[in-house]
């Protein structure tokens, strides 16, 4: 409503019409089309009901951990299923068009989408490691010292040392470790590092990098002109498809983890066989 005698702007009217539109037709193509893939489970483990105290940070971190990366992965599902959907409905547009749904609609999503690869690695690894380290008081109750890395960010090397004395780990770390690999990295044009510290390719419309700066081994300094070209929607769906599958294998391995530790906790708690 405009107030103070000010006349509403016709062109903010407009544009929420096509925005509207766009929307709708989005939906549309998204109602019509299977998600693909598969959802993560939740409330998948199983905890004894009476559990001695000191296993209560475990209990809380799995409860937490296990459904965050559900919730992750399951994102990254849904992440995909929208991104083609959107594909088909900017594909026949003009480039206004395709710009008004990018402002929209796609950056945003697009931007996530990318990211998602990255913190799902991420957190799996210091799930893993801090399970572990709960768990490892099972292992040797008289040893164990309540010493973690203190760090910003942990990745698998970092965890490695906590995690090695369970059997099931190294199969869980095989499933992590493509995710957010060496080829999603050259596919995306290494969108998320380019996106934070340089400027990353566009979605649908837009180029980038027209001018590049290069230096020789010899020291020579040269420059480039020619650009990145704008990812396409559904090449984006199938780079994050492949990244959506690996992360699927590495949920079932993350199980498999868990349920040795929580077997190895279930023992300790029963006391010695007599």
């Amino acid at each position: 409503m405009a107030t103070g005698g000010e006349l509403p702007d016709p062109r903010a009217a407009e544009e929420s019409v096509r925005a509207i539109g766009l929307y709708s037709a989005y939906r549309a193509a998204l109602d019509a089309s299977p998600i693909g893939g598969r959802f993560m489970p939740y409330r998948w483990w199983s905890l004894q009901d009476k559990m001695s105290a000191v296993w209560l940070p475990f209990s809380q971190m799995l409860v937490e951990y296990a459904t965050e990366l559900a919730n992750i992965i399951n994102d990254l599902t849904h992440d995909v299923h929208r991104l083609r959907a959107w594909s088909r409905v900017v594909d026949p547009l003009e480039d206004d068009a395709r710009l008004a749904a990018t402002h929209e609609f796609i950056d945003m999503l697009g931007t996530v989408a990318m990211g998602r690869p990255y913190a799902i690695k991420s957190r799996f690894a210091f799930a893993a490691g801090s399970l572990c380290h709960q768990a490892n008081f099972a292992k040797d109750p008289h040893g164990w010292r309540d010493e973690f890395p203190d760090a910003r960010a942990l990745y698998l090397h970092l965890v490695d040392p906590i995690c090695s004395k369970w059997r099931r780990y190294g199969a869980f770390k095989r499933r992590v470790e493509p995710i957010a690999g060496a080829g999603f990295n050259a596919g995306s044009e290494d969108f998320r590092n380019a996106y934070n510290h340089r400027f990353s390719a566009r979605f649908v419309i837009g180029m980038t990098g027209v001018v590049t700066r290069t230096v020789g081994e010899d020291g020579q300094v040269g420059y480039g002109v020619g650009g990145t070209e704008p990812l396409g929607l559904d090449y984006v769906a199938d780079l994050l498809a492949v990244e959506r599958d690996h992360c699927y294998r590495a949920f079932d391995a993350f199980q498999t983890l868990v349920a040795e530790l929580v077997d190895a906790i279930t023992a300790f708690d029963a006391g010695p066989a007599t």
